[in-house]
């Protein structure tokens, strides 16, 4: 119903609410704050039901009966200056809205939208008082800053220069580490095109390749760790390494292009380069000596290999850190990719749909963009605990814990992510099926923290990748010694060449790249176990299911001291 249709609908309501029991039904269906308001005498004279109980009142006497503390709910109250103008807005336009805060009587403030209009006398008369709760639209907005600031902070100061230029090469956008690279001040980058980055004699070029690209868009990850060479500000050339990736947004195609200054590498290889030559021209000369002074050849030769050795190890760990850096941009950038992109639309639709005033479809994205958001802090999680666990942040920390309460918690926690039909089933020591009030023979001695991580973790995975109607279960067995516990799913399995490979670092399976994850999940738990003593095994078959073995040891080492 449209304002003006309801305005109209109300002052005929309002001669009729007190004795037309039809009339007064309707009023009372709203389930939004409904009032009229004298404006003569100053307060209201009649309040529905869902008015009542957002206000925080007993009934709708005990509201009419106290005008004074309702008028202080307004927070600030309303000044003699402020209900002036309030009046003249109500004299010239007959309505009159704001955003404010709204105390309760009891419990937390909150913000609403007021809706004043004029009734049956114009602003002498009665007025129709709405107000509509803001709280979660609020609480939407503080989450979508949140997931912005940390998107931005990962953007910033990323280890390596982004730039995202849009169809036409127009940079779009630069982190800081892009700008130091090409030699700008930041922002300086947004104006340009992206053909001023490369050398003036392959320009004309590129904007061939990238008019290409844009006809015919190839896979989502278009290049990796190219050796190109980029132009700085100055016009002077340095080597790059690139690799490539797009998105799209609103029907326009987006390139995102990872730089890593190449410089410093590619003056190692020289250098290598004159070591090894270095070495060989010395290898010659050895070789006319070798008659007279074969000890210092030998020894001279056993610090070559030693040398050589050496030399081996520290390109072959280059080229490692290498591999890993573009393992963990391709999937970065591909995880992150969706979920940003679902709040984005979601807070477009959300505006939209507030603007028709349809409340309904607005939830159902606010849903989407926190549903978006736990998986940013999900994935930062991942990536933050594989840094602490390599820089020896994280310790073990053990105490008496009662296992079969922390499991049932942990059990209780993931109901909210079963698919349909779908359950997870406990087993202690032989018992029958754990019930909440089950008690399993005595503790252990484990780090709570570690340990639940561990477990939310393979329950995760287990009803991931098992099916709607299926099965998990969890069966544990202790000794005064160690406990161990076995989790088993009738998921889709695991290839048996990709199992020896499941607890190394961004490591999928073949079978479930089409799925969501960031392959540091079985690795955060093969490491949290080696942190608690314990030793953790898998065997799967494909199509029938997985199978975790996890032991720990369940007794304080230092009891007896």
């Amino acid at each position: 119903m449209a304002d003006s249709d309801l305005t109209l609908f109300i002052g005929y309501m309002l001669s009729e609410l007190l004795s037309n029991p039809l009339s007064d039904l309707l009023f009372e269906q709203s389930d939004e704050f409904m009032g009229i308001y004298d404006l003569e005498k100053e307060q209201f004279v009649r309040v529905n039901s869902a008015g009542v109980r957002l206000l925080g009142f007993a009934s709708e006497v005990a509201l009419l009966d106290d005008p004074g503390r309702l008028r202080s709910l307004r927070i600030p109250p309303l000044t003699i200056d402020h209900r002036a103008a309030l009046i003249g807005q109500l004299n010239r336009a007959g309505r009159y809205e704001e955003t404010v805060q709204i105390g309760r009587v009891n419990g937390p403030a909150f913000w609403g939208r007021l809706i004043i209009s004029t009734l049956l006398g114009g602003a002498d008369g009665y007025a129709l008082v709405r107000l509509i709760d803001q709280r979660q639209l609020h609480q939407t907005e503080r989450d979508l800053d949140h997931s912005v600031r940390r998107y931005e902070a990962v953007f910033s100061y990323a280890s390596i220069g982004i730039v995202v230029c849009d169809q036409q090469g127009r940079i779009t956008s630069a982190n800081h580490l892009a700008n130091e690279l090409f030699g700008y001040q930041t922002g300086e980058l947004i104006s340009l095109t992206i053909e001023q980055l490369v050398p003036t004699e392959v320009s004309h070029f590129h904007q061939t390749l990238r008019q290409f690209f844009n006809q015919q868009p190839p896979v989502p990850e278009m290049a990796r760790n190219r050796d190109l060479q980029a132009r700085r500000k100055d016009g002077s050339v340095f080597p790059v390494e690139i690799s490539l990736s797009y998105f799209q947004l609103e029907e326009e195609h987006y390139a995102v292009a990872y730089i890593i200054d190449t410089s410093v590498k590619k003056a190692a290889q020289s250098q290598l380069l004159a070591q090894r030559d270095a070495i060989q021209r010395l290898n010659g000369d050895l070789e006319q000596k070798v008659a007279d002074r074969t000890n210092a050849l030998l020894n001279t030769l056993g610090q070559l290999v030693q040398a050589k050795d050496e030399l081996t190890k520290a390109l072959t760990a280059e080229q490692q850190l290498g591999e890993l850096k573009s393992r963990f941009v391709s999937i970065a950038s591909h995880e992150f990719r969706t979920p940003l992109t679902v709040v984005q639309t979601s807070a477009t639709l959300i505006e939209k749909y507030l603007a028709l005033n349809q409340p309904d479809n607005c939830q159902t994205h606010l849903d989407h963009i926190r549903a978006s958001t736990r998986h940013l802090n999900d994935i930062l999680e991942e990536f933050l605990s594989v840094g602490q666990i390599e820089a020896g942040k994280i310790e073990a920390h053990p105490v008496s814990v009662d296992v079969a309460k922390l499991l049932g918690v942990t059990v209780a926690d993931m109901q909210g992510i079963l698919k349909r039909d779908q359950r997870v089933e406990m087993t202690l020591s032989g018992s029958e099926t754990a019930r909440p009030d089950h008690v399993w023979p005595g503790h252990a001695w484990l780090d709570p923290s570690l340990f639940r991580k561990i477990i939310l973790n393979l329950l995760t995975n287990a009803i991931k990748y098992s099916g709607p109607g299926s099965v998990v279960s969890i069966q544990g067995t202790t000794t005064d010694r160690l406990l161990t516990l076995i989790v088993q799913d009738q998921g889709v399995g695991i290839p048996p060449d990709d199992q020896p490979h499941l607890f190394e670092r961004f490591f999928r399976a073949s079978n479930v790249t089409n799925m969501a994850g960031t392959g540091l999940g079985l690795h955060i738990v093969g490491q949290y176990v080696a942190l608690m003593g314990g030793q953790i095994s898998l065997q799967s078959v494909l199509d029938q299911g997985t199978t975790v073995t996890l032991t720990l040891p369940s007794h304080d080492d230092h009891s007896a001291d």
